[in-house]
């Protein structure tokens, strides 16, 4: 699964597959596969965009639409990077996490998809998911829905515009939070990634503390280092 925060089509031809001609189609994935949780861009020449055949049950898509304005979640991470670093946003590995959690009155925020948490997550954590599948059937939202399909996705996800306010029904702005997602990514440079990685527990905690959030830690290496390194979790079954 992945998360696609941006998708530019103008217009829409009859056509048997997608045709792609002058100014350009931008689609933007967040990977879920979140061994590496990379942002990945893929770019292609287009004036128009003609959406028909996308499976091979015979649904027929044809939509025009206008992308929204950007959201803070789409903001550029170098961007957000700064602004975390400037916020004091500490990255904690997992035992730390854990030390934090039992210690010090931690909460870890699991901003996973639903389905995801209830499979395992680390007792006491929280879910409130930071994308969610498209919901929608306006014109832009059947337009991402076929951009992902082109790319052999068909369980395209959104941000969730909900995920402050949930985040505000369960915790108060002076919270100590851990955000977690599977990989973690990271601010720290290197030699390959001289501004770190992004991910979705990265993009969480910008949305944090630019909504009055005061005590956010994220944590480094993710909830596939906290089952691999045997920690405790529970399960929702």
């Amino acid at each position: 699964m992945a998360a696609l925060t941006s998708v530019t089509p103008h217009s829409s031809t009859s056509s048997l597959h997608p045709k792609f001609h002058s100014t350009h189609f931008g689609v933007y994935f967040n990977s879920t596969n979140e061994t590496s949780n990379n942002l990945k861009q893929v770019r292609f020449s287009s004036r128009r965009l003609s959406l028909d055949s996308i499976s091979s049950s015979g649904l027929r898509i044809r939509a025009a639409a206008t992308k929204p304005a950007k959201s803070p979640a789409e903001e550029e991470w170098k961007i957000k990077r700064e602004v975390l670093l400037q916020k004091k946003v500490r990255s904690v590995d997992v035992k730390e996490a854990l030390r934090l959690q039992k210690e010090n009155n931690f909460v870890i925020l699991d901003v996973r998809p639903e389905a995801e948490f209830k499979e395992g997550h680390p007792p006491g954590a929280i879910n409130v998911q930071i994308y969610r599948l498209i919901k929608e059937w306006t014109a832009w939202d059947i337009a991402r829905r076929a951009a992902f399909a082109f790319f052999g996705i068909f369980s395209g996800t959104e941000e969730n515009p909900e995920f402050i306010q949930f985040v505000e029904s369960k915790l108060d702005k002076s919270s100590k939070i851990i955000v977690a997602c599977s990989s973690g990514g990271t601010m720290r440079p290197s030699q390959s990634l001289p501004e770190g990685q992004q991910s979705r527990s990265l993009i969480a905690a910008y949305l944090l503390v630019l909504n009055g959030y005061t005590n956010v830690f994220h944590l480094e290496g993710g909830l596939y280092t906290w089952f691999k390194e045997g920690l405790p979790e529970e399960a929702d079954v």
